[in-house]
């Protein structure tokens, strides 16, 4: 995500590294590298060009401080207005009123059915108790497709077999919300291949029946100023409350993203990044800056790792290292957790300095497929006992796994060499001091 956009930024900044100062030719320098990597990015030109200016201006009425090098003053000033570009502040969904109405919709093959079931997850994991109604009577097999969606989940779905009037089904199932004590309702609509008269005069129909409490215009990123432009005409007719970024994890440049807000003057509200019903966040502008610039994203890894945290769980693991009794069952229910997170390379990129590392490195979701083989071929005894694994157990589990007796005892040094440092971290004092750690000072 943003990849190619963040390395050519990177590399704008170069300009300025090594100088001592600002000055009106080393900021055009960086300021017309800039503007390339928008364009190259798919962002529109005005918005580019418009952008850069306000990054000269700013850039040139700066003294720089003794403490801070141009370079970094530049990047800083590139932060507020990407911020600014992205949206400036976040926007939390509106599900006031019993029940919240949220209308979805936009292209066929946007994501828009997907991510209907993904927002119910989100919204029933806060405590909601969300009704999904199948409102595309167009594309075949949608309906099929929400009540999978649905069941996979555990959200109740409204649907209507034989009744071709989506605005009939709205209707109707807002009444069974409020009969059954539903408190958000999602309204899956139906797709164009692209933008047409009936189509948009059939959604606002449904939009006047229904009085949604938000409006949510699903836009596939990887379609760059397609979807901006379908973004504008759907607005134009609509008056959407936002907008959802989908497939933010395939080969996009990022110019939807950067470009939308400035254009349907509408905040991003939601990204999408994956098939997995977890694969949806809410859109921060300030943490997408900072991932775009390379600085990373810890508040959002550290609020994946809290969404995946079982406290239970945790104790339990805690109490296991204090005994020094870590165990191939405990490490693979922590792999488990991990998995839960998302996407690895994703995760990983969200730890400061690291994206840059890796954007040519190929991490796989499978990446502990190998290490999950080797565990699971060895009997539940040896996974709770891994000491008695002997050569001839070693082989076996080789053989079991399809890897190498080689690899089997790669894992087991480094397991080993885990449960020594967790073994050490609990022999630490309260003061935080390894046991007889010397004065460094001497």
């Amino acid at each position: 995500m943003f990849e190619n956009l963040s390395g050519k930024l990177d590399k704008a900044f170069q300009t300025l590294k090594g100088q001592g100062r600002i000055s009106e030719i080393n900021v055009a320098e960086t300021v017309k590298e800039i503007r390339r990597a928008l364009v190259d990015a798919d962002v529109n030109f005005k918005i580019a060009k418009d952008f850069t200016n306000t990054v000269r201006e700013k850039a040139l009425g700066q003294n720089v401080l003794t403490s801070v090098s141009p370079g970094q003053l530049m990047t800083k000033i590139v932060y507020d207005e990407l911020k600014d570009l992205l949206g400036g502040a976040t926007h939390e969904i509106n599900l006031k009123g019993e029940p919240a109405i949220i209308l979805i919709a936009g292209l066929q093959g946007s994501g828009k059915t997907t991510f209907s079931g993904k927002l119910a997850k989100l919204i029933k994991s806060k405590g909601r108790r969300p009704l999904l109604v199948a409102g595309d009577v167009y594309r075949p097999a949608a309906v099929d497709q929400l009540t999978v969606l649905s069941e996979q989940v555990g959200v109740d779905i409204y649907k209507e077999p034989g009744n071709t009037n989506p605005v009939e089904i709205a209707k109707n199932a807002i009444s069974h919300a409020r009969g059954n004590k539903y408190n958000v309702v999602i309204i899956d609509t139906a797709g164009r291949l692209s933008v047409d008269q009936e189509m948009m005069d059939e959604i606002s129909r449904i939009k006047s029946a229904v009085k949604p409490n938000e409006i949510l215009f699903v836009v596939d990123s990887m379609t760059g100023q397609d979807a901006v432009n379908t973004a504008k005409a759907f607005n134009d007719v609509l008056d959407f409350s936002g907008v959802v970024l989908t497939k933010l994890d395939g080969d996009t440049r990022g110019g939807a993203a950067l470009s939308i807000k400035s254009v349907v003057h509408k905040p991003i509200k939601f990204v999408s990044n994956g098939e997995k019903m977890d694969a949806i966040s809410v859109f921060h502008p300030d943490r997408m800056a900072n991932r775009i610039l390379g600085m990373g994203d810890i508040v959002s890894l550290v609020e994946k790792a809290q969404d995946a945290y079982d406290q239970e769980e945790a104790e339990k693991l805690q109490r296991k290292i204090r005994k020094n009794q870590f165990n191939f069952e405990d490490f693979i229910k922590q792999l488990d957790q991990i998995k839960k997170m998302g996407n690895i390379k994703d995760l990983m990129g969200m730890i400061p300095g690291v994206g840059k590392a890796i954007k040519d490195i190929d991490i796989s979701d499978d990446a502990f497929q190998g290490v999950e083989s080797i565990i699971k071929s060895m009997t539940p005894f040896e996974r709770q006992n891994p000491d008695v694994i002997d050569g001839s157990r070693r082989k076996r589990i080789a053989t079991g796994s399809g890897t190498s007796v080689t690899e089997v005892n790669k894992l087991m040094k480094q397991f080993e060499e885990m449960r020594k440092m967790m073994k050490t971290f609990n022999k630490m004092r309260p003061s935080g001091r390894m046991p007889n750690m010397p004065n460094l000072r001497r």
